[in-house]
């Protein structure tokens, strides 16, 4: 039989005992609620102690009770799958071990949101051509091939990896225009991954909440600055999982 512990989703500042409905990850859907100590709340739920599969309904049941509870508290938001064995090692272990960590934590995290953009080019065609446009080494190569009946394979592979050096080159240039639109707004910035030839940036950045209002009117900016040349993809606030995330070991 698997034993039972509660799953962790989040430390929040608070000392109110609050329930939010049965919101809880796993087929069971069970009650997300508050455990205390002093002014510290881990956000729960019952959950056996087994390791959670990165599934999207998994992530997604995770993401939206994070969500539900940035409405009401600051928060720090805990690694996906971390399960505890009882509330009573919770509350000494995590809340109380590291009570001064956490409520430093939280203080820097007040009054800010996490808002996510990202770039991509409408065209990929067009800006393929704009690259053999500015680039007259990977123009010529490129008529040299062009030219030829046969077509070496040794030259198609030099001019993809010219083409590729020039995108990035492109990429950076444009997000480095792009995040320029931004600057004064953000506490902090983290550049992710981008996916595909498209993607100019995949942003996030910590802002405080005073000043989401200003950050918006720069994105309708941008989207008029480009006018059609790039889609942009707003999104926030968001719990800001890209600037903190709680391991927690027993």
């Amino acid at each position: 039989m698997t034993k039972e512990g509660q799953y962790i989703y989040a430390i929040v500042a608070t000392h109110e005992e609050k329930g939010f409905g049965p919101i809880g990850i796993g087929d069971q859907k069970d009650e997300v609620y508050t455990v205390c100590f002093q002014d510290l709340g881990a956000i729960i739920s019952n959950s056996p102690i087994v390791k959670y599969p990165f599934t999207r309904a998994n992530t997604m049941a995770h993401q939206k009770v994070i969500e539900e509870v940035m409405k009401y508290y600051p928060m720090l938001p805990v690694r996906f799958s971390t399960i505890g064995e009882s509330i009573g090692l919770i509350k000494e272990k995590v809340l109380k071990a590291r009570y001064n960590e956490f409520k430093e934590l939280l203080g820097y995290m007040q009054d800010k949101i996490e808002l996510g953009l990202k770039a991509l080019w409408a065209s990929k065609e067009v800006v393929f051509r704009e690259i053999v446009d500015e680039n007259r080494d990977i123009r010529l190569l490129r008529d040299r091939l062009m030219s030829r009946p046969v077509r070496p394979q040794r030259e198609q592979i030099q001019l993809g990896e010219m083409v590729k050096k020039a995108l990035d080159t492109k990429r950076m240039r444009e997000e480095r225009a792009i995040l320029n639109f931004f600057k004064g707004l953000w506490v902090e910035h983290k550049a992710n991954n981008v996916m595909g030839d498209q993607m100019v940036t995949n942003s996030a950045f910590l802002v405080q909440k005073d000043r989401e209002k200003a950050f918006d009117e720069v994105v309708d900016k941008l989207t008029a600055t480009y006018d059609g040349r790039m889609k942009f993809k707003y999104v926030g606030p968001v719990p800001p999982c890209n600037f903190v995330e709680i391991v927690l070991s027993w």
